[in-house]
Order: structure tokens, then sequence, then C-alpha cells
């Protein structure tokens, strides 16, 4: 397990350097400054490299030469995404000097430096030099007998012995999971009123790797209940290669166990039509039990292929027991809702330690190795494979330092044998699409048990250029969505709820060590054990601002990312932000929120590369620099919580690859002609900005999707036009106290249109005595609404049961309110409702007993609070 990991991002980023030099853009461009032949023979070059990548990625483990190669090819991938990054860079500028061509203020000044032939040699030479090193290295491809596999199949297929699985286990290794057998038991013996030849009860267990899926199985399998039952048991490990003929082959050998089994060879002559005649006579009659164990294919086709040859045999109640890391998986298999293997109890784990650590009986020598055993159980987070991998590390050792060690170590650093619980979790990981190992790697910078919530991974992915969809309409939002949902269904991510347009969750506490693990060559995260940083780190985080130190003596100019995620509270950032400029020039995320640096650095224009950028929270910062609005690719500004900032930089409007802004500033009038010319702003947050009166006049935003106004104390009004605003789907308003909310009232007559929101929020609106009018607008597209601290509101309109798409509805802390509208149960969309801190409401809303019950039981997940 020592061998390094990066190189499993390097298809995604052969991918993704591909799509941009095929796209129409790209090539158009590259047209205009002369540079499409150059480019097209890199292109080239790459696809013949992608094309053995996947084959590469899966024989490196054992082969240090073909791990050096990936190196290399991934050193040359990087540079090829800085220069390609630079040309787009220069693209951008020439689209901003026709758009401001005939502004003769600072435009000239801006391109000035850029003389466009010098740029043309300048990007020639360097796209030669790069071909030649691609040449160079893909050269060297056939030393290898790489094998060309066009399409990440999202499986790596591998013979690992380590990983078939028989049915034998002794009882007395099973600690911890009687209640889980039982359940089971109870279904494979349920007599089911429509168990027929026609139905095939299969029953899928869940869980991540290492919590014992096999395990339980096997103690099922081997119940004597289960003897009786079924007449014929067949085990047949799936693992990585879901091959219908070689399945057969592997069931019909199991269900022959008990005779002889048929020679493997002579089963290998015969066609998939005698196969199944074969097992047609086996199951005939026969109520049988199939385990499917470790099953990865996700393609329903295959398995209900399967699933129908089977069933043609067996006897009514026969079962099939799945077991799998993947829930979609398990949904696509089972017929009943899956078994979730749930972690192992404090208690539980510690017997199963001490049983690995210890011959029997010989604990009781040594209380004090038992001690710290406990402490060295509560890493493992009741993953019985785990608990067993550390168990088995000190099996006589009885050095207390030896246990320090090991309780004392991150498990990623720990020895691990080919069994353990870091190989068994590094098998999900190769498992996962190419797309995603790169972003789930990232997850390391953050610390252990850190709150996570989607929209920063999605800022910090869409910054490093990750989120790629074949899809052209899907956006950056969907696609994380997309993203979280996978890595959840494989239980990377637990505590996880989805509110609709933003999910919260974590990293399980393991699952972070992996991260650490193939993350370690990119990865950093900086804390007091850190004594340099190595040149080959490209993303750094800082668990604490004290630990910025002596840290920046290293040479990694390569570096990409630089954040905080606990904030940089107490930090004055101005040396940092000098190395950044003088030395990170590639820098594409820079997040040093909770900063207390007075200025920022004219120089900051020159990060070119720069996507993202937040001081967000900065006390003491008075003014940007003009210079900001020089970098053309950034997609991210966060200035919010800036309370001294007087205002915001000129030249905003030359932004033009802004998607999002947080704005924090004294100023009473936004820059409305600089606003306007931010044509990809989506999102869109106004805060603390407490002089502000007015905030669009007549400002068109045409990819405006959020809008979040708070604390403007002088704001009164607030004008949403749909046809300025065609895109809105999220609008929150919060303290703004003078706003009169009939946001619109008077250019009701001029609009046509209705507004598509889809989330509305209202927070700590005293002036809030009824919902507006314009609300009944949203009644087709509004899916949540949620309604807090508004003291003085009273009632709820009736045609809120209009909504026929409201899923969501939040009230609380309106302590007037005191009804519900009559047909609320009109509402059938409605799954989560939650009603707090309303006194009168909530006790006339009580289950089973308040007045308003009836309405509302329908609702699947109903909170109301006790009065």
């Amino acid at each position: 397990m020592t061998q390094s990991m990066a190189e499993s991002f390097i298809f995604s980023i052969a991918e993704s350097l591909i799509t941009k030099l095929a796209s129409h853009a790209f090539q158009e461009a590259s047209r205009v400054v002369g540079l499409y032949d150059h480019l097209r023979d890199l292109k080239k070059t790459l696809s013949l490299v992608k094309a053995v990548l996947l084959d590469a990625e899966q024989k490196q483990e054992h082969n240090h030469e073909l791990q050096e190669w990936l190196r290399q090819l991934k050193s040359v991938f990087y540079d090829a995404q800085d220069v390609l990054d630079e040309f787009e860079c220069q693209t951008l500028r020439k689209q901003l000097l026709k758009a401001h061509g005939t502004i003769k203020d600072e435009v000239s000044h801006f391109f000035s430096s850029s003389n466009p032939l010098g740029f043309r040699s300048k990007m020639a030479q360097q796209i030669k030099d790069l071909s030649k090193r691609l040449d160079k290295v893909a050269a060297d491809r056939h030393k290898f007998g790489l094998r060309i596999i066009d399409v990440d199949t999202r499986v790596v297929h591998r013979r690992d012995t380590s990983r078939m699985t028989h049915s034998r286990v002794s009882d007395s290794d099973v600690i911890g999971r009687e209640h889980d057998k039982e359940k089971l038991i109870e279904l494979l013996m349920q007599q089911n009123p429509n168990d027929d030849d026609k139905n095939l009860s299969v029953i899928p267990i869940v869980g991540i790797g290492g919590l014992g899926k096999t395990t339980l199985a096997k103690f099922v399998f081997n119940d004597e209940r289960v003897d009786e039952c079924f007449k014929l048991k067949m085990w047949v490990c799936v693992s990585d290669d879901f091959d219908i003929y070689q399945l057969f082959i592997k069931i019909i050998n199991s269900a022959n166990v008990a005779d002889a089994p048929l020679p493997q060879q002579n089963l290998d002559m015969v066609d998939l039509e005698q196969l199944q005649n074969q097992l047609r006579n086996i199951l005939a009659g026969q109520k049988f039990l199939l385990v499917l164990d470790d099953v990865w294919n996700d393609d329903r086709l295959k398995w209900v292929e399967l699933r129908n040859l089977i069933k043609v045999g067996g006897a009514a109640g026969s079962r099939i027991l799945v077991t799998t890391r993947i829930d979609s998986i398990a949904s696509m298999m089972g017929t009943v809702t899956s078994h979730k293997l749930q972690s192992l109890s404090p208690e539980n784990s510690l017997s199963l330690f001490v049983k690995w650590a210890f011959k029997e009986g010989e604990e009781e020598k040594h209380p004090h190795l038992v001690n710290i055993g406990k402490e060295i159980v509560k890493k493992c987070r009741g993953v019985p494979l785990a608990v067993r991998t550390l168990g088995s590390s000190l099996f006589s050792k009885f050095e207390a330092n030896e246990w320090e060690y090991v309780r004392d170590n991150e498990i990623w650093n720990l020895p691990q044998n080919k069994g353990d619980i870091l190989p068994a979790l590094k098998l999900s990981y190769d498992f996962l699409p190419s797309y995603l190992k790169q972003c789930f790697a990232l997850f390391s910078l953050y610390p252990k048990d850190y709150s996570f919530n989607s929209d920063e991974v999605a800022r910090l992915w869409g910054a490093l250029g990750l989120l790629a969809s074949p899809r052209k309409d899907a956006t950056p939002e969907n696609i994380v969505k997309q993203y979280l949902d996978e890595l959840l269904s494989r239980s990377f991510l637990q505590d996880f709820i989805d509110f609709g347009t933003i999910c919260l969750f974590k990293i399980p506490y393991l699952v972070h060590d992996l991260a650490l693990f193939v993350a370690k060559d990119e990865c950093l995260l900086v804390n007091s054990h850190t004594q340099n940083i190595p040149d080959n780190i490209l993303h750094l985080s800082f668990a604490e601002y004290n630990f910025l130190g002596n840290s920046f003596t290293s040479k990694s100019v390569a570096v990409r990312t630089i954040i905080f995620p606990n904030g940089a509270e107490g930090g004055s950032v101005e040396s940092l932000l000098n190395t950044c400029v003088s030395k990170f020039k590639l820098l594409r995320v820079l997040d040093l929120k909770d900063s207390t640096c007075k200025t920022l650095p004219r120089s900051i224009g020159k990060l070119k590369h720069l996507r993202y950028f937040s001081i967000e929270n900065n006390r003491n910062i008075e003014r940007l620099p003009n210079s900001i609005c020089k970098l053309q690719n950034l997609q991210l500004l966060n200035v919010w919580g800036c309370k001294k900032l007087e205002a915001l930089p000129k030249g905003l409007g030359k932004l033009i690859s802004l998607r999002l802004l947080w704005i924090t500033t004294k100023q009473p009038v936004l820059p409305y002609s600089e606003i306007t010319n931010l044509i990809s702003l989506a999102h869109l947050y106004i805060g603390s900005s407490y002089n502000m009166e007015s905030i669009f006049g007549r400002v068109k935003l045409p990819a405006l999707k959020t809008l979040n106004v708070a604390y403007c104390d002088s704001l009164k009004s607030l004008t949403l036009d749909v046809t300025n605003f065609p895109e809105l789907e999220t609008l929150i308003v919060v303290a703004c106290v003078n706003l009169d909310l009939d946001l619109w009232k008077e250019h009701h007559e001029e609009r046509n249109g209705k507004l598509k929101l889809k989330l509305l929020g209202f927070r700590d609106l005293p002036q809030l005595v009824a919902l507006p009018q314009w609300l009944q607008e949203t009644a087709n597209s509004l899916q949540s609404l949620r309604i807090s601290g508004c003291d003085n509101l009273e009632i709820l309109p009736e045609w809120l049961s209009t909504m026929t798409n409201l899923k969501v509805l939040l009230i609380s802390d309106c302590p007037k309110l005191i009804s519900l509208p009559d047909n609320i149960d009109h509402l059938a969309a409605l799954e989560w409702l939650r009603i707090v801190g309303c006194p009168e409401l909530c006790r006339k809303c009580q289950p089973h007993v308040g007045e308003f019950w009836s309405k509302i039981s329908h609702i699947k997940e109903v909170f109301i609070e006790e009065p």
C-alpha cells in the first residue's frame, strides 16, 4: 500500500484536455490566432495516450516503471492545462476589447502589455515544446504492452484473489451481528402471498467496504434454520466481472458442491443454452437460496437477464441474498428494502479488538494495553475490518509504545496487508468513475468531521475545472448534485440532508483516511505536525492561520489551491499574498476568509489563472485594487461581510466570467452600468450593506438564478421584473426591515410573464403581516417556502393551497401565526413540514390530538415542536 495513487486522476485530466481542445470556441479562437494546426497535433497525441491510460492505471500497482511513466505523463498534462488556460485568458481579453472597443479610458492601457504577435509566437513555442515532451513520453507506451480501452466503464476488472469469498464462517468470529442475522433470516423464511414462480425474492445487504456484509451473509447462510428451509444452497462470489456465462458456471459448480463439481474445462466448452438447461435440471422444483456476494455491476440489462434465467427453475419461496457496497445496485436488484448494515457499538468493537489483539484470556494480564486499545477502537468508528486490521497488527506485541504508535497515527500511515481496511476501502475508490476520483480526493483538504455544504464543494470543484458533463444543458449545480448522489450511493458520505437547492453532509472517518491516502501526492492539509511542503503539492489547506509559518520555503510553484477551511482568523495575510503573486502564478483558488489584512497588493491582477477569490468577513479592508478586474477568468468573488469596504472596484464589468458574487459595501447604489455587463452571473448575494437604498434599476441579468439580500437596513424596494431576470429560481430576504415586500406592485401592469421561483425564504422581517400577493405567480414552480422570525405574520393565505409543487414548508418563530389554510391538505406534493416557535399553531398541529392534525397527517415528514 505504499504505492502512489495520484495517477488514478490521470484519465479524467486527459479527458478534460481533449474536451477543451475539441470545443467549438477553442477551435475558432485557435484559427484566429493561427495556432490551429499546433493544437490539432497536440490533441492527436493526447487521444493516442488516453486510449491506453485505463489499462495503465490498472497495471501500475506492481510495475514501478509504469508508475514513473504515468507520473511523467501527468506532469505534461498539468503543464498543458496551464498553457491552454493562458490561451483562454488571452481569448477572453480579446472578447473584452471588442465589447469595450469604444471606451478609451483604461482599456488601451489594459492591453498595452499584450502584443498579439509576441503572444502568438510565445504560445506557438510553448505548444510545440509541450507536443515534443508529450510525443517523447507517449512513444514509451509500446514498452508496456497496454491495451486500448476507450471508455471508462466504471468497473476495474481484476482478479483479486483476496476478494474471492467462500461461505464458511465460525460463529465465534462474528460479534454484534445477532440482531441483523435474525432480521435477515426472518426475511428469508417469510411466506409472501405473491411467492410464485414469477417472483423471485431478492434481499440486498448494503454498506461500505469492511463493514462485514460478507461475514453477515455467511452467518445467515450457515444457520440451521436456513438449512432446513432451503434444500439447495449456493454461494457465488461475483466480485468484479458480471459475465453471465461465467456466473452460470459458478452457480452450477456451487450447486454441485455436494456431489462432485463438474470439471471447469468441460463447462467452458458448453454454450449458454446448454448451461441454462443444466441449471434448470439442478434447480427443478427445489426451493433454493443463492448468495451473490460482492456485486459491482450497475448494468440493469445484465442483471435482468441473469435473474430471468435463474428464476425459470426453482420452487416458490426461493431467495437470492445479495451483498454490495452501492445503494443504487441494491435498489436495482432488490425486491424488498435493502438491509443497511450499521457500524458496531463501541462495546462490540472493543470485544472484537481484544479477540484479534490477544490470545484468549491474555488481555487480563495487560489492563493498561486494553485501555490504550479503547482509544484505538475509537478511530475505527465501528467498522469491523478496521478493528480487525489494527487489532491483528498488535497481536503478541506487549510494549506500550507500539500500541501508542497505532493510537497516535492516522490509519493511512500504518502498514497495511492485502486484506486490511485501507485496501478494502481503496477497492471502492478504484471502482469510482474517473471523473469522481479527483473530486473525492479534494475532501482531504478539510479536517476530519468537517460539516460540508454542496455549495462549498461546487465552488472548489468548479474553479478547478472538475465539473464536466456530457450533457450540453447541465448546469454546474446539476453536475455537483449528480456527483454527490453517486458518492452517497457508494457510502462515501454520511449525515446527508438534501434541502433541494443545497445539501449538507459529512465524510465518514475512515473514508476521510482513504481521501488522505489517495491524495497524498497532490493535496496537503497543513497542521502543527507539518515540517515542510513537498514540491509536488498542488492543493494546500491550512487548518489554522498560525501554521502558515515557515512552510513556504518550498519551490512548489505549481500550487493551484490555497484555502483556510476554518478561516484565517487573526491572520494578516499580506506576506502570503506577496508569495502568491511572486511564486504561485498558477493559482486557481485563493480563499482567505476571516483574514485581517488591511490592503491587497495591486499586483494581484497578475494571477491571471485565478478562478476563485474570497476575503469573506475581513473587517479591516476599505478598498480593493482596481487591478482585481483584470482577472478575466475569475468565476467567484466574495467580499461578503467586509463591513469597512467603501466601494466595489472600478471596472467590475470586465469580470466577464463571473458566476458568483458576494457583496458587502457602503455604497448606497450598486454600480448598475458595471453589473449589467456580468452576463454569466448566476448567484448574487448582497449583505450588511446598510446604506444601500435600491438594488436594481433596470439591470438585466439573464443568467441570474439566486438572489440573496440580507441586513440591508436602508433598502426600501427591490424591483424584480421577469423580463430582466428570466432564470431566477431562489430568492432569500433576511432582516431588511424597511423593505416593502410587495416588491414590484408599481410595475405590475407593465410586466409580462411570471417568475419561476423554486425556493423562497423570508427571515427576520417584522414588517411582514401577510405573504405578498405576487407570490401567487409562483404557484406552478415553488418547491420550498421558509418563513422564520417574522414576529407580526398573522395569517397564511388560502391561495397557498394552489402551490402544486410545494415540497417543503418550514415555519419557525412566528408567534402570532395561529392557523393554517383550511385546504392545506390539497398540497399533494408536500413532503416536509416543520413548525417550531409558534406556540398556538404548534398546539393545534400536535400529532393525533391537535385540531389541524387531520389536514397534515398525510405529509411524509412532519416535525411539530412540543408547545
